[in-house]
């Protein structure tokens, strides 16, 4: 299944520009193919790293969350889960680097977006945060800046549609705009936009499809380069 998933035809879905280079595509993922990457997520959650909500100057995050690749915790990257059990993560599946390859050949092809022009190409995804937010979740305004690399995040939700706030560059408040994020939605980041503030101000329970694996909360996944080695 999932060599299939992404090498396929993910048809007409026309890029939405928000900022310069930061880009939502409604409707990317088909429902077959979200009901699939939702499985992994479960797969992912049974261990051997549980999902843990990160704890951030002494608060413990309300989005639980699963890493790949890397480890993430606040400020840093490591290989071993050191905040949870110490164990070493899983592996980043070949799948979802063609997934986010693909995402930007998409964004690619669109001439009124061209945001990522040529990236698709050279584009190495090391990391992915999968996130879980229950229906009383939310994540406040923060930049993406634990890695060294500046590559594009590639980001696909699952599930409930939440609101994703998209700031500016350079502090959390206005200008921002809020963006319904729904089931299969692709989001792309980078260029002018890649360190630009942004958060998830609330979840809206009910609102996943019946035919998209989540039967309630909603799942993110963040793919990344952290520009790390070893």
């Amino acid at each position: 299944m999932s060599r299939a998933l992404f090498d396929a035809d993910f048809g007409d879905r026309a890029p939405r520009l928000l900022a310069p280079g930061a880009v939502h595509v409604p409707g990317w993922l088909e429902p077959e193919a979200q009901r699939w990457i939702a499985e992994q997520f479960r797969r992912w959650a049974a261990g051997p790293v549980p999902p843990r909500g990160a704890r951030i100057r002494g608060h413990e995050m309300s989005v639980k969350t699963v890493c790949l690749g890397w480890h993430w915790q606040p400020y840093r990257y490591s290989r071993t889960a050191d905040d949870v059990n110490g164990r070493p993560v899983l592996d980043l599946p070949d799948w979802m680097v063609r997934m986010g390859r693909r995402a930007l050949a998409d964004v690619e092809q669109d001439p009124a977006v061209a945001a990522f022009a040529g990236e698709s190409a050279t584009y190495r995804p090391d990391t992915a945060l999968a996130n879980f937010y229950t229906e009383s979740a939310s994540m406040g305004m923060h930049q993406d800046k634990d890695e060294k690399s500046g590559a594009p995040v590639v980001s696909i939700s699952l599930g409930d549609a939440c609101t994703f706030r998209l700031g500016n560059p350079e502090h959390r408040g206005r200008p921002y705009r809020d963006i319904l994020l729904a089931s299969g939605d692709l989001l792309i980041f980078g260029g002018p936009s890649r360190f630009a503030y942004h958060g998830v101000t609330k979840v809206h329970p009910g609102t996943a499809p019946a035919d998209c694996g989540v039967e309630g909360g909603r799942i993110n996944i963040t793919l990344r380069e952290t520009g790390l080695s070893g």
